[in-house]
């Protein structure tokens, strides 16, 4: 009499608790060594630098305000616009007018003009709420310059809808992840970003608190369990590879850190600043999220693989693995790409409206950093692969014995002969022995 067996869940098998002890306490000692290193290098509150906001000084304050009316004029052709305090250049301009809502002039009108390097036609109209620098001048009334527009609510709608489709499609998981956000929000707020503006090693907050997230966002996202663990080696490899291949390679290309104007007010701020070591930081901090895609999707696959295919042996389910692998490496790839592209996108087109050859504008510090940032943080993601793979193998539940678990069942053989062959459903839990179905991957 033939009997079958069925597979269960993904974590299904049996319970491997002294591997899940052994992976407890390497975890836990992860933990603590990261805990006790953030506390090393907490920044205090004291020796975060600090600038006055060129908008808070004695007699500026910002206000909101909703725009009644405007009426463009042409910069080039008139004098209206005071070319000292608002520098412009031919194009379209504006004299707005908006009702206050906020501060010591709620209530009354506030004149003021817009140009060609803040305004563009059809961006400003009447409606629109905006922030604008109230001043006092002489007579006791406000004068007011156009700061930026409000963007409160349009801002706080995106981040309720989207937070809605993760809870309603990722359900409690979801859930989970929305809460690993904040907690990475939390951290970049409250040590690394200070911790690197006190003046240490910008290379090593960033290792250490990329750490401390990805253990947090991990678990906390995914569950307690050995895949997990699994992607959270391959994740701490992908760290400490981008963290030595951006070292490296900051240096290497020179890359001072210097490249904008917002580098050097940074800098003239916190002169304290290692500003290489921010490019090299940026590096491990930019490409966290899809090295955790990566390894999470990894460490998943091989389980997926594991449950179907029980009898394979380690070398073929990694093999199997792999070639997901591949797929994911390919779009993870463009991925970074296409975002760090985006991100350096005015740099990238004002170089070419400069007319500039390629290798002159690939090897510019602008884009340089773009370029060394993208591929430090490739290859520690292709790296990560085989990496976190190899881990997920290795704490898979093995390989099943086909014969382990089921008694020697014989059927006799319709032919009348006497002799007896396997059950019916002996071929489809066992593979042939000494063969493996030849894919087009493997030619």
């Amino acid at each position: 009499m033939s009997h079958s067996h069925g597979h269960g869940p993904v974590d299904s098998g049996p319970p491997r608790p002294e591997l899940a002890r052994t992976l407890g306490g390497v975890v836990a000692a992860i933990a603590v060594a990261t805990g006790i290193a953030m506390a090393i290098l907490w920044p205090s509150s004291d020796d975060v630098p600090r600038d006055i906001d060129p908008f808070s000084g004695e007699g500026v304050t910002t206000v909101e305000a909703t725009v009644t009316s405007l009426e463009p004029f042409d910069c080039g052709s008139t004098g209206e616009v005071d070319i000292d305090s608002m520098p412009t250049v031919a194009g379209s301009c504006a004299n707005v007018t908006a009702d206050v809502e906020t501060g010591e002039a709620a209530g009354q009108t506030a004149e003021f003009q817009l140009n060609s390097t803040n305004f563009v036609a059809g961006t400003v109209a009447a409606g629109d709420r905006v922030r604008l620098v109230q001043y006092q001048i002489e007579g006791g009334s406000f004068g007011y310059e156009f700061r930026d527009f409000v963007r409160g609510f349009p801002l706080a709608a995106l981040a309720i809808v989207f937070a809605v489709l993760v809870a309603l499609i990722g359900r409690l998981r979801g859930l989970f992840a929305l809460l690993g956000i904040g907690v990475t929000l939390v951290a970049l707020m409250t040590f690394v970003l200070p911790g690197i503006l006190t003046g240490q090693s910008p290379l090593l907050i960033a290792v250490v608190g990329s750490t401390g997230i990805m253990i947090a966002v991990l678990y906390l996202a995914h569950g307690i369990s050995i895949r997990t663990t699994s992607a959270l080696f391959g994740t701490l490899f992908g760290i400490a590879f981008t963290a030595l291949a951006g070292l490296i390679g900051t240096d290497w290309s020179h890359l001072t850190g210097l490249t904008s104007e917002d580098d050097a007010l940074l800098l003239a701020t916190a002169p304290q600043l290692q500003m290489q070591g921010i490019v090299a930081a940026s590096m491990v901090i930019a490409g966290l999220g899809v090295l955790n895609d990566v390894t999470v999707t990894q460490a998943s696959a091989v389980w997926e693989l594991r449950a179907l295919q029980p009898f394979a042996s380690a070398w073929d389910l990694f093999r199997s693995a792999m070639r997901i692998g591949r797929d994911h490496i390919a779009s993870s790839v463009y991925t970074l790409v296409f975002a760090y592209a985006g991100s350096a996108m005015t740099v990238m087109l004002l170089i070419t409206a400069y007319q500039r050859g390629l290798v002159d504008v690939l090897t510019s510090g602008e884009i340089a950093q773009e370029v060394v940032r993208t591929l430090v943080g490739a290859i520690g993601l292709v790296l990560a692969v085989p990496v976190t793979t190899a881990f997920a193998v290795w704490l898979a539940p093995p390989a099943r014995d086909p014969g382990a678990d089921r008694e020697p069942d014989r059927a006799v053989d319709d032919s009348g002969s006497g002799a007896t062959a396997p059950p019916a459903t002996w071929a489809d839990e066992r593979p042939s022995a000494g063969r493996r179905v030849r894919r087009p991957e493997d030619a």
